[in-house]
């Protein structure tokens, strides 16, 4: 009797042990938060609206994928250039603040560019990231203002 009884203690030890170390390392009790990521196109008027919802947030950066000469003639306001046809542009994307939440876009309605770009900011781990689907172009379609320098 004695025997059995020591068997069930060991492995009732055992249980609380492991369950303890599930504990410890964060698996039931969630003491790591996941990040969660978000990633994904958005509509003009999606846009449109983040931007306004967000005008003043450091946090937020609207980033333009032009070259710098299509850029300075027409832009969406407040956007930064970063042209992703530049030798550097993987490491410039790369050294942004992954913390902070960006709307990127390109010029054409196809969404080559952005796309490609949105998917490297995953790869990349940035946190938050949308694509402005359909690009300037779609944006201009819809007649949101832009920024026309001449």
């Amino acid at each position: 009797m004695a025997k059995r009884s020591l068997k069930k203690l060991t492995v009732l030890l055992l249980s609380v042990s492991l369950i303890g170390g599930e504990i410890a390392a964060g698996g039931c009790l969630g003491t790591e938060q996941e990040t969660i990521q978000i990633i994904e196109d958005i509509t003009p008027q999606e846009a449109f609206s983040l931007i306004q919802e967000n005008q003043g947030n450091p946090d937020f950066v609207i980033i333009d994928l032009q070259g710098p000469k299509t850029f300075a003639h027409e832009h969406i306001e407040g956007a930064v250039n970063l042209d992703y046809h530049s030798e550097a542009f993987r490491d410039k994307l790369n050294a942004l603040d992954k913390s902070k939440a960006y709307l990127i876009y390109y010029s054409c309605r196809c969404g080559n560019v952005a796309e490609k770009t949105l998917g490297e900011m995953a790869t990349l781990n940035f946190r938050e990231a949308y694509n402005l689907s359909g690009g300037l172009s779609r944006w201009k379609a819809e007649e949101l203002p832009t920024i026309i320098e001449e």
